[in-house]
């Protein structure tokens, strides 16, 4: 199946959790905010959120500055 993290296309196996898809990819969670389909997924629930095929991702990792 085909979904979209940061506006690029990527195939991942059918019932791949979003927790496994952050530890494929190598994201640190506790310093990242993700959204599936434009809604901000809670951190308790990424090993229970399949992602289907279309979803649209957005991980977002805060930035430091000044």
């Amino acid at each position: 199946m085909q979904i979209t993290v940061n506006g690029q296309a990527m195939d991942v196996e059918e019932g791949l959790s979003l927790e496994a898809l952050l530890a494929r990819l190598g994201v640190r969670r506790e310093f990242t905010a993700v959204a599936v389909n434009r809604e901000i997924a809670p951190r308790s629930a990424y090993p229970l959120t399949r992602l289907r095929d279309g979803d649209r991702l957005e991980i977002v990792h805060p930035m430091g500055g000044g």
